[in-house]
């Protein structure tokens, strides 16, 4: 199999994917879901084109490289058509082949599928953030929250980014009804729809939302061990931070999810070094060999690692 990826920086991401999807709908196989995320499968190979805050990335698959280079072609030729209003640079990079997209999506369509609040959520974050919209977890991982949260009896839990909510009602779920979940996030505009969903998905009372700097919010907290779980999913410069305040504040036994922990199979490359990189495989390696948790690391979408404190 051979794979390649090539991230595409403009503003008017979901548009061109949009505009790809349908114009070559009329002559191979094409499929927009509620994300934003596009998919054009041809004869001999896929591309996925992934909208992301600032820029999108397309992901092309085939058997050959010969097949694999036809399909980079054809894509590339049909959105550069689009680009009227912009010069777009356009580089394929050889990728390593971590979770094969078509692999992402039979894991996700083979989970307990969303309801109809979170697939409304997921449509709805899509129209109003744009590129953005990635922040949003896939219905599989949300599916994981949920049952990690009721596995482990959790009654008391810590988000760390928040966004437009999806994954709050998923940890919430997963609490007994008298259960608690501390929502943390900076956007007063994202987390007003959060709210909102919230209250649809019937966990708003189980929710309490405090918007500022999360780690002011966490060392504002006890020191004491009160939490049962945790999710952290938010600005990854501060993930090392934020996985010590909350193993600082986590009971033994207790869980913490980490997301987006392969980059995109960055951390793999050392070409790789931007801040979020460096410190991802900081904190990779120092989860990897802390003798205070165990944990698993998973190729579930970007990468999710459990941690249990022991």
């Amino acid at each position: 199999m051979a794979i390649s990826a090539a991230p595409v920086t403009t503003a008017r991401g979901p548009r061109y994917i949009k505009q790809l999807v349908s114009h070559m709908g009329h002559k191979v196989t094409t499929e927009l879901d509620d994300s934003g995320r596009g998919t054009i499968t041809l004869g001999h190979g896929q591309c996925v084109l992934t909208p992301e805050a600032g820029y999108f990335t397309m992901t092309a698959t085939a058997d050959t490289p010969e097949q694999l280079e036809h399909v980079q072609d054809v894509v590339t030729r049909h959105l550069l058509r689009f680009a009227t209003q912009e010069e777009l640079e356009v580089v394929w990079s050889p990728l390593a082949d971590l979770v094969h997209p078509a692999v992402a999506d039979y894991t996700l369509a083979h989970s307990t599928p969303a309801d109809a609040v979170l697939r409304e959520l997921a449509a709805e974050t899509n129209e109003a953030t744009g590129g953005a919209a990635l922040m949003q977890i896939t219905h599989d991982e949300g599916a994981l929250l949920t049952m990690l949260a009721q596995l482990t009896g959790a009654r008391r839990a810590i988000e760390v980014g928040v966004f437009t909510g999806y994954s709050s009602i998923c940890i919430a779920r997963g609490l007994p009804a008298d259960g608690h979940l501390l929502a943390l996030d900076v956007s007063d505009e994202w987390t007003a729809i959060a709210a909102r969903y919230w209250k649809k998905a019937g966990v708003s009372d189980r929710i309490e939302l405090r918007l500022g700097p999360a780690l002011d919010s966490l060392r504002a907290l006890p020191a004491t061990a009160d939490y049962d779980f945790a999710f952290i999913d938010a600005d990854k410069e501060s993930y090392a931070a934020y996985y010590e305040e909350i193993l600082l504040r986590l009971r033994p036994g207790g869980v913490i999810v980490l997301d987006n922990v392969l980059q995109g199979g960055r951390v793999l490359d050392p070409v790789h070094q931007e801040p979020r990189h460096v410190i991802m495989r900081g904190l990779n390696d120092l989860v990897a060999g802390d003798d205070r948790v165990d944990a698993v690391m998973l190729p579930l979408r970007d990468g999710v690692t459990i941690i249990r404190k022991r």
